[in-house]
């Protein structure tokens, strides 16, 4: 495989109000049907849909959410053969949606905490033959150190939710790939105290860090592609957001799709800017993603 994503799958379940309620607040909205989450099935469905080569190592339970969270796996082509199910529930996310696009996200891991090191280490051969490995923060911290491990090839990071893993598995990440938030955490997980929340400064912090490169996503502002030659910034098209669930881990595995393609990490960037911009004027995660006869956004 050209790629191998080792992370979650959920089944997402979003309810749309027309702004975050307030704490201790009850408010009125609408819901959807179950879809297709999780941060690693949604970076592999990301990249499959553009035509890469993509296998995922995960796990889902043997309950009826498991069907809508596999069926976009399924319809894209991502090779599952890697994917348990398990005793435990399918993962879930519960996300609410504000009428300005703005997301919150609750993460229930389920069957997701099954894919632990003894699990990834039984899919050694599978990880260890890939050019590219790609990882979130939605598995236990000693299956993300196993992964990482076996990896011989790139190994690309984004530790999304932030959890304490084993800082020089995580240092291997080339590139890390963080929102300002997330670089923050990381820093001091690292015991990097960052010295400013500057995007700019934030981005160097992460390569006197130790990391080899890093990219720094910013919304609707862009990233900032960082390495040995420097900051470089990444514009984003401007386009009317309806849903910002998902974005990131589109331009996340579009940007593992072109570096398996061998684009260079500023070229790969500017690219998932515009499938990240693609992404969140269509509602929910998966079924957002470009397929190769979408047109994408272009940067004025």
């Amino acid at each position: 495989m050209n790629i191998v994503v080792v992370g979650s799958i959920n089944a997402d379940v979003t309810v749309t109000v027309a702004r975050h309620p307030r704490p201790g607040e009850t408010l009125l909205g609408s819901g959807n049907p179950v879809t297709a989450g999780g941060k690693g099935a949604n970076q592999a469905v990301a990249a499959a849909l553009l035509g890469a080569d993509v296998a995922l190592v995960g796990a889902v339970g043997r309950d009826a959410n498991a069907v809508p969270a596999t069926a976009r796996l399924r319809e894209s082509g991502v090779d599952m053969s890697a994917v348990a199910q398990t005793d435990e529930v399918t993962g879930m996310a519960m996300i609410t949606v504000a009428d300005d696009g703005e997301n919150t996200i609750i993460v229930i891991p389920g069957a997701n905490a099954t894919v632990d090191a003894g699990y990834v280490e039984s899919h050694a051969g599978l990880i260890s033959g890939a050019d590219i490995v790609l990882l979130q923060g939605e598995i236990p911290a000693d299956g993300f150190a196993a992964a990482i491990s076996l990896a011989t090839g790139r190994v690309v990071v984004n530790l999304a939710p932030v959890i304490d893993v084993a800082p020089d598995a995580l240092l291997r990440a080339d590139p890390i790939m963080a929102n300002e938030h997330e670089a923050d955490l990381i820093l001091r997980m690292l015991g990097a105290e960052p010295a400013s929340e500057d995007p700019y400064d934030l981005a160097a912090a992460l390569l006197e860090a130790g990391f080899s490169s890093a990219v720094l996503t910013l919304g609707a502002e862009g990233a900032l592609v960082a390495d040995t030659s420097g900051i470089e910034p990444v514009p984003t098209p401007r386009v009317t957001a309806v849903d910002t669930t998902g974005a990131g881990d589109a331009f996340a595995g579009a940007l593992v799709h072109r570096l398996a393609e061998g684009d260079t990490l500023v070229d790969a960037a500017l690219f998932a800017a515009r499938v990240g911009a693609f992404a969140v004027t269509r509602h929910g995660a998966q079924a957002s993603y470009p397929g190769p006869g979408d047109v994408l956004p272009a940067v004025e």
